[in-house]
């Protein structure tokens, strides 16, 4: 009698679309969007400090004294229009339009840019003022927050600069359009997150 193992076949009224492994596509959007899960996690952690330690000035300066709301709204409308020049650049892209597609990925890069030196200049400003995040609890809190979100800019500008590469040389294949449409979800997750601090940071300073 035979012992040998029995291939297990699948039943033949499963649809098509459920049989074996996923594809690329689902693969690399089900990774992608636990990462912002992740990246969402860790900004909700430093939201959290940022409002126990908000009050702990120790003595010194708090958010009144230090931020000037008119630069910060020009910070807040670079990047919220970075978003815009965004979502223009993925639907180019989905038209296989280089021109267009590239236009918008520069507009999107100047206004990251911009978003980031403004940003810069204000933490310079409070550092100059003896105000770094060594001075008290709400400075460590405050540097941590915004300078983390600040991190993510970075990085963002540069993946910018990895998908005009990309695009440049591999044209609109639908791995490089998965790759920009994932680029597209992270830099509008940054300007949600900034729209969270612009709220609770910068308006709600008391």
């Amino acid at each position: 009698m035979s012992t040998a193992p029995q291939a297990i076949s699948q039943p033949a009224d499963i649809p098509i679309s459920f049989r074996g492994p996923a594809s690329a596509g689902s693969v690399a959007g089900f990774g992608f969007w636990l990462f912002l899960l992740s990246d969402i996690v860790i900004f909700g952690a430093l939201f959290a400090a940022y409002a126990v330690l908000s009050g702990e000035t120790a003595g010194g300066p708090g958010g009144p004294q230090l931020f000037d709301k008119g630069h910060v709204f020009v910070e807040t409308a670079c990047l919220l229009a970075s978003s815009v020049t965004c979502g223009f650049a993925l639907m180019g892209a989905q038209r296989s339009e280089r021109r267009s597609t590239y236009l918008w990925l520069a507009a999107t890069f100047l206004l990251g840019a911009l978003f980031l030196a403004l940003e810069v200049s204000e933490f310079r400003s409070m550092l100059e003022r003896g105000a770094g995040p060594s001075r008290s609890a709400f400075l460590s809190g405050f540097f941590a927050l915004v300078g983390t979100h600040g991190l993510h800019v970075t990085a963002g500008l540069a993946w910018l600069v990895v998908m005009v590469l990309q695009i440049a040389t591999l044209g609109f294949l639908p791995m490089v359009s998965r790759r920009l449409l994932c680029f597209a979800l992270f830099w509008h997750a940054l300007d949600i997150v900034w729209v969270g601090v612009f709220t609770i940071v910068y308006l709600g300073a008391h």
